[in-house]
């Protein structure tokens, strides 16, 4: 936000910087105008972006830290089934996680490209048929996260939705013990 309003400022400068000169404009080579706007200024706002980014983006790559949990998430058209690993059993279109640690998402499809997209949590990533993806979530607190497929697969897309329910480390065994056993826990 820092940065946009920077760029705004000089921009405006620019605009009013030749209503507020009371001499003679000054001829600036076209050269200048090109290496310093067309190429310099490009080049340090995108240094700074890549700077910035890089590391928002590896925290969502699986590897850096181990997982507190590891889930499959297969997409079809148009729902999600949610395996947990080490246990029997599914959840459909609801996911259940710990809160307050990274969690394991390998994303996979048995139809069409979707994606899988829980937009508090982390970014999105692709689930590609014949192929897994991994992408860390994680929910710093207990709650309800909304996700969906952010990849128009078909005429059901729009309510290709699921819940990411985020429970207390001390709760979250039960809480998944009883959805796999279909008590209500989902």
């Amino acid at each position: 936000m820092i940065g946009s309003l920077l760029i705004l400022a000089m921009m405006m400068g620019l605009i009013l910087w030749p209503f507020l000169k009371r001499h003679k404009p000054v001829d600036v080579p076209e050269a200048l105008w090109l290496w310093s706007g067309g190429l310099a200024f490009p080049l340090i706002v995108l240094t700074a972006l890549l700077i910035w980014g890089l590391p928002a983006g590896q925290s969502m790559l699986a590897g850096r830290t181990p997982p507190v949990a590891t889930v499959e998430a297969e997409a079809f058209q148009w729902g999600w089934t949610f395996r947990y690993e080490g246990r029997e059993g599914d959840t459909s279109d609801v996911l259940h996680i710990p809160a307050g640690g990274p969690v394991d998402v390998a994303v996979s499809s048995i139809d069409v490209i979707h994606a899988f997209w829980a937009p508090r949590l982390a970014g999105k990533v692709d689930a590609i048929p014949g192929q897994t993806n991994i992408l860390r979530i994680e929910a710093s607190e207990p709650g309800i996260y909304a996700g969906q497929c952010a990849e128009f697969c078909g005429l059901g897309h729009t309510a290709m939705r699921f819940t990411v329910i985020a429970h207390a480390p001390e709760a979250y065994e039960a809480a998944l013990s009883a959805a796999l056993a279909g008590d209500g826990g989902g």
